[in-house]
């Protein structure tokens, strides 16, 4: 294991990152930079490791790669303490944001902004289903999943459900492509011993916290507490990395609990783009708007906390789990269900926009600059004054 580096330095180190943290898991490029060659704390092979791990377990990318470098640099503290200092700055400005959101949201232009947005929003997801199904589908096999998904979330059916059906089925559709039957009972390999052995106890310790918290919340104030149960869900059931949320988040703040309309969460996922840190940092836009600064810091943290447990439950069974057939059979069910949530939302949102000439060229110029490779928050950015003109 690498040389334990102080839990208060890896916090600076990334929190500093974060402040500057745009880009979603573009992030996790600078994250290697940071922590390998700029600091050394971490090797290049150990983080290729956690590059892999951190795109097999639930979780925004950059977040989970964040807290992996953290692991690996100063232990169990190392990781949290890389974790939180790595979201503070996009928890704070997602905050003002929804401060100025709230106050400003019925002047003319500010909605014209956001109507403009909501296109964007459009365009990104769908942009991201690409991406997502270029690398997941393989096969017909793949594409039914992905359907058949689609189909499922489009008539309102719930995407917890089809996420844990696309996992079974795939332990039937992928047998033959994945594994020979013959080495499913080979031996499995002894958990690699990395140094890390209070990771579980402090995972428990942490795990513990969190019950006891929502547990308060239950007595303390209902509407908390479902506001949490509901963000550990999402974060729990999202693999794939952050774009996998929202069609969870879609589902529970929308459909299921009418806590809010398409068009004001999708207001919510642009803000998170103009944000540094991750998509789901959105959880806390939801809070805020619903119970103010109290809601926003109960929806960030419900939203990041089960996927960092899972990070430091897993690392150390890595090498066992990466090797696993069933877990590789089962994670490409899964993958293959997000590509059809997603495309479920893509079109959901899209029915939830307010569509004229000018927003239809916006959408696919949007979408033709996310397909080159143009940032997405400059794509925001200019999408935003163009409709703040021009809608």
């Amino acid at each position: 294991m690498e040389k334990r580096i102080p839990a208060l330095k890896i916090f600076l180190a990334f929190l500093r990152l974060g402040l500057t943290a745009f880009g979603g898991p573009a992030m996790v490029a600078y994250i290697r930079d940071l922590t390998v060659k700029r600091y050394g704390w971490v090797r290049e092979e150990s983080f290729r490791d956690g590059v892999v791990l951190v795109q097999s377990i639930p979780g925004a990318t950059a977040m989970q790669a964040a807290a992996y470098a953290g692991l690996r640099a100063g232990g169990a503290r190392g990781a949290l303490a890389a974790y939180v200092g790595f979201a503070l700055p996009a928890f704070f400005l997602m905050v003002f944001l929804s401060m100025a959101y709230q106050r400003a949201h019925g002047l003319p232009h500010i909605m014209a902004l956001f109507r403009g947005l909501q296109i964007i929003i459009v365009a990104m997801v769908a942009n991201a289903t690409i991406g997502f199904g270029k690398k997941t589908i393989l096969s017909w096999k793949d594409l039914i999943l992905v359907v058949a998904s689609a189909l499922f979330l489009v008539a309102k059916g719930s995407p917890v459900l089809a996420i844990v059906v696309s996992g079974l089925a795939g332990l039937v559709l992928f047998r033959k492509e994945i594994v020979d039957p013959g080495t499913l009972n080979s031996p499995s390999h002894e958990p690699e011993d990395i140094g890390f052995k209070e990771l579980i106890p402090f995972a428990l310790l942490c795990a513990f916290v969190v019950m006891l918290g929502v547990a308060a919340l239950f007595f303390i104030n209902r509407s908390f507490f479902h506001l949490a149960v509901m963000m550990l869900k999402i974060d729990l059931f999202a693999f794939g990395g952050g774009y996998a949320s929202l069609p969870l988040m879609f589902h529970e703040v929308v459909e299921a609990r009418h806590l809010m309309d398409a068009k004001s969460l999708m207001d919510g996922i642009a803000l998170g783009q103009v944000t540094p840190g991750p998509i789901v940092i959105t959880a806390a836009f939801v809070g805020f708007l619903l119970y103010g600064f109290v809601g926003a810091v109960i929806g960030a943290v419900s939203i990041f906390t089960p996927s960092f447990l899972v990070l430091l439950l897993v690392v150390p069974y890595f090498d066992r789990l990466k090797r696993s057939p069933w877990f590789k059979m089962v994670m490409r069910g899964i993958l293959s269900s997000f590509v059809g949530l997603l495309l479920a939302v893509t079109i959901r949102f899209g029915m939830a926009a307010q569509w004229s000439l000018i927003a239809a060229v916006l959408c696919v110029s949007a979408f033709v600059a996310l397909r080159f490779k143009v940032d997405i928050l400059w794509v925001v950015l200019v999408g935003g004054v163009l409709s703040a003109i021009l809608l």
